[in-house]
């Protein structure tokens, strides 16, 4: 069968090879190649975790960003981070749980609170 792919098992797999986030550290993207091969890494009670690879010599450099690009990203950190209810820049991205700032959150409960 030509389309199986070899499998590999954890931290067994060949030079050469490489996962997505290991591409990146160096660097490299996979840049359209197919996935070379499989690397599983067994679990007790669940099914095993997969990771693909690609072969290093087919990868390509990533390419480099934007200058719009990094504008627009720039611009929604600074939205993840700036509280609705202050305005502030938070200095964290705010928990989508909260909606707001911490010391806004906590000062919404304890009014909430005292309201009682």
């Amino acid at each position: 069968m030509s389309g199986a792919l070899p499998v590999y098992r954890w931290k067994l797999a060949p030079e050469g090879l490489a996962t997505r986030r290991q591409l990146r550290a160096l660097d490299l993207r996979p840049g359209g190649q197919p996935v070379a091969a499989q690397l599983e890494r067994p679990r007790r009670r669940r099914g095993p975790l997969v990771a693909y690879l690609y072969r290093l010599d087919l990868a390509k450099p990533v390419r480099p960003m934007a200058p719009a690009r990094r504008a627009a990203l720039d611009r929604a950190m600074t939205a993840r981070r700036t509280c609705p209810a202050c305005g502030r820049d938070a200095g964290y991205v705010l928990p989508a749980h909260l909606g707001a700032c911490v010391p806004c959150a906590d000062s919404d409960r304890c009014d909430s609170l005292r309201s009682v």
